[in-house]
């Protein structure tokens, strides 16, 4: 007997089936230990990173070879916007936010690749990093301040009584942050991907005619590449803003 597909005839596209984790060996199910292929792209993000801020820096010479100088402009790059947004105690937390920026960045162009896999376009990733910059400025904020970080919650400039709302509303959109966060960015390259498939899934089925959606692929590919990069700013600047939470003062 035919199944439903054959059945049904025609075009028959699955743009979700490229964010399916599976597992790297055997057909089991997926444990918490299991490598899966998130892991191993997460593995070759970290790889990549690693190649490129480490080993193509290790003879620094005046005249910087180019794996040096992509290095160092990406390192002048992220340690601007960290002094800019969150101040010179900002600072202070720069490695760990070059970090986030240069996994997240490598993360998304690693999944442009053909056969690749799109580990941010996962909310558990998104959702892990961005739980991590908020315990991370949370717990700074009160390290450093004390009970006196409770005070970016309270708007003394407003009429006092509008204060206690407003003190809800800010307490809310804190915690609401994490979700924000990942979503963003998940949610962007999800999209993206889901349309590049769809529109190869019209490509392979069009034979001469295909002309049209392949270069439909080429021009959302290249907004893909614009999209990964400006989401990768776009994470990170926040992450920064959140850290100016912690380590500036209430400008309330």
């Amino acid at each position: 007997m035919a199944t439903t597909d054959e059945a049904a005839g025609g075009l028959q596209i699955h743009p979700m089936d490229q964010f399916i984790v599976k597992p790297l060996f055997g057909d089991g199910p997926i444990e918490w230990y299991t490598p899966t292929n998130v892991t191993l792209w997460m593995a070759i993000a970290v790889l990549a990173m690693v190649a490129l801020l480490v080993l193509s820096t290790r003879r620094r010479a005046i005249v910087p070879s180019r794996g040096q100088s992509v290095a160092e402009l990406f390192y002048g790059f992220i340690h601007k916007m960290v002094e800019d947004v969150a101040g010179h105690e900002g600072l202070k937390f720069f490695p760990y936010v070059m970090t986030l920026f240069m996994f997240v960045f490598l993360s998304n162009i690693l999944g442009l690749i053909p056969m690749s896999f799109t580990t941010t376009s996962h909310i558990a990733v998104t959702a892990t990093l961005a739980l991590l910059v908020f315990f991370t400025v949370t717990i700074v904020g009160f390290v450093r301040k004390g009970p006196g970080f409770l005070a970016m919650f309270w708007v003394s400039s407003a009429p006092l009584a509008l204060r206690p709302i407003l003190a809800m509303i800010e307490v809310i959109s804190y915690f609401v942050r994490p979700l924000s966060h990942s979503i963003r960015l998940g949610g962007n390259l999800m999209a993206g991907h889901a349309v590049i498939k769809v529109f190869a899934g019209f490509a392979g089925a069009m034979g001469v005619a295909s002309v049209v959606p392949i270069a439909a692929i080429v021009a959302i590919y290249g907004l893909e590449l614009l999209v990964a990069s400006v989401q990768a700013y776009v994470f990170t600047i926040l992450t920064c803003v959140y850290l100016r939470d912690a380590v500036g003062e209430a400008h309330h």
